[in-house]
């Protein structure tokens, strides 16, 4: 996979990094003297591009027409709109991710300016915030789908309801799957009439709603 990152700093650089250490082709895209100067230290230089990313001939030279993916990682929230726009009406790129560094920009991030993921690191930590808060003992592991579904993971304390009742007798929700059960340090496969043991630890792939039913099951019932 090609991804084409606008913006050097922090975030831009780590991208990336990470990136090409998962064996991805990269180009990143910068106009800061003293950002370019670090970039050259942690990343090939083959792979960076200095100028404006909102210029057609830069984009254009870093690689945007072959681009899967374009990651709008810079400080500017107008120039990360602008280059997301650019992507998908003048260059076909199926994927755009932006970061959004003023919250008060954030409804610009949508479709209007072709963005399909936006990072909004306020509205990220709140939702984490109340989801922790919401759903008790219950961890999230893993988010699917753009965070509509994840992965889920919560111990079967004493007094729970779910205890010695059959996965096929819980009335669990429509949108909730039990993946796995890890019982005793090895994992079992659950089928219709397995049935919970305290500290059984439950792996469970849900959306919000199903997530919460589910820990209300899980849960001691006092």
């Amino acid at each position: 996979m090609f991804v084409l990152i606008v913006g050097g700093g922090r975030t831009g650089t780590e991208l990336a990094q990470m990136l090409l250490g998962l064996n991805h082709e990269i180009s990143i895209i910068e106009n800061r003297p003293d950002f370019l100067a670090r970039m050259h230290r942690e990343i090939p230089t083959e792979a960076i591009y200095q100028g404006s990313a909102i210029s057609c001939n830069v984009l254009e030279n870093a690689g945007i027409r072959r681009a899967h993916v374009l990651a709008a990682c810079s400080s500017s929230d107008p120039e990360n709109l602008i280059v997301c726009y650019l992507a998908r009406q003048r260059y076909d790129v199926p994927r755009t991710i932006a970061r959004v560094n003023d919250p008060r920009n954030a409804w610009l991030f949508d479709q209007k300016f072709f963005v399909d993921v936006a990072l909004n690191h306020s509205e990220v930590m709140a939702k984490l915030i109340e989801e922790e808060m919401s759903l008790g003992d219950m961890m999230t592991l893993l988010k699917l789908r753009r965070g509509e579904y994840s992965l889920v993971e919560e111990k079967i304390p004493h007094g729970a309801t779910a205890i010695g009742t059959a996965i096929k007798d819980l009335n669990l929700p429509e949108n909730c799957v039990i993946a796995a059960i890890i019982r005793h340090g090895k994992i079992l496969t659950p089928h219709g009439d397995t049935t919970f043991e305290v500290n059984d630890e439950v792996l469970a792939i849900t959306d919000r709603s199903g997530a919460e039913q589910l820990s209300t099951l899980l849960s001691p019932d006092w």
